[in-house]
């Protein structure tokens, strides 16, 4: 079992950055792969990006350039640096984990709502 928080989400003006973060807890081994999943209003659930244990890091179209997704494994926590945030990038962040490896390969296959375990959620709001 892995438990997963999220912290650092805020409001933001266009062009600001923000970081997320995410402390999992839990066994090791459950999180091999790790990743961010972002759900505005109206909207399916849609991966941000997504890492493997040793790497490596994948990223959605809409957010490369942008965001830096990076994990430390000694504290068990995972980063998401957002810089150039635009309007639409307003949505709930969360934080998900999945002991299996191949991280962006489970989600092209199976969908954004397939990794195991999730976090409650960190709101990100960017205003123009």
């Amino acid at each position: 079992q892995v438990h997963l928080v999220e912290s650092g989400g805020g409001s933001v003006q266009t062009g600001g950055s923000l970081r997320i973060s995410c402390v999992a807890s839990g066994y090791s081994h459950s999180n091999n792969c790790m990743g961010w999943f972002r759900q505005a209003p109206g909207r399916e659930r849609e991966v941000v990006a997504t890492i493997n244990r040793d790497g490596p890091t994948d990223y959605a179209d809409s957010v490369k350039g942008r965001f830096t997704l990076s994990r430390d494994n000694a504290k068990n926590t995972l980063y998401l640096q957002m810089n150039s945030l635009k309007p639409e990038d307003t949505a709930m962040y969360y934080c998900a984990a999945d002991p299996r490896s191949g991280c962006m390969t489970i989600v092209q296959a199976l969908g954004a709502y397939e990794f195991k375990y999730w976090g409650q959620g960190s709101q990100v709001t960017v205003s123009s």
